[in-house]
């Protein structure tokens, strides 16, 4: 059996490329993504890095100072292991559960990338929680969503890994 792949935000990229690597390798064996609040496009050009550019915790100028600082040279934000979305391929990449939040910046590139993936024949879900915003899973002990985020997390989890 294979191993499952997952992060959060900047890891979820780091996964989402891993499973990439992976597959275009022929290993090792990745048995299931899990991407929270992923950056899968480190373009940016997305309506959800328009409409939560600024007060919502993560903003436009957070991803951009954080790209520079990850790229070499602005033209690698559209390579595909720096921008998953890009992939011109995403066909036998492992199952994923994309876990986005309704306010965050990265909603719409984390959810796009889920559909791309439904698009290749991978079996993808994208779950948006309502009223969340960029890094809410840390506050499970005071967001309900969180809870329930965190519960569907790991109920994907023993599904993928066939744990009863």
């Amino acid at each position: 059996m294979g191993h499952p792949v997952g992060g959060s935000s900047a890891g979820g990229n780091l996964a989402a490329a891993a499973a990439l690597i992976a597959r275009d390798r022929g290993g090792p064996a990745i048995v299931f993504q899990l991407l929270i609040v992923p950056v899968t496009d480190l373009r940016f050009a997305t309506a959800s890095h328009e409409e939560f550019s600024e007060g919502y915790g993560l903003t436009r100028a957070d991803m951009r100072w954080y790209a520079e600082h990850y790229m070499s040279a602005p033209g690698d934000a559209d390579h595909p292991h720096a921008s998953v979305l890009r992939a011109p391929d995403l066909r036998d990449l492992p199952p994923a559960l994309v876990v986005t939040a309704e306010c965050d910046p990265l909603r719409d590139e984390g959810e796009a990338y889920a559909e791309r993936l439904r698009a290749a024949g991978v079996s993808a879900e994208a779950k948006r929680y309502p009223g969340m915003m960029h890094g809410f899973l840390g506050f499970t002990a005071q967001l309900e969503q969180a809870g329930r985020a965190l519960d569907d997390i790991a109920i994907a989890l023993r599904e993928a890994l066939a744990i009863p």
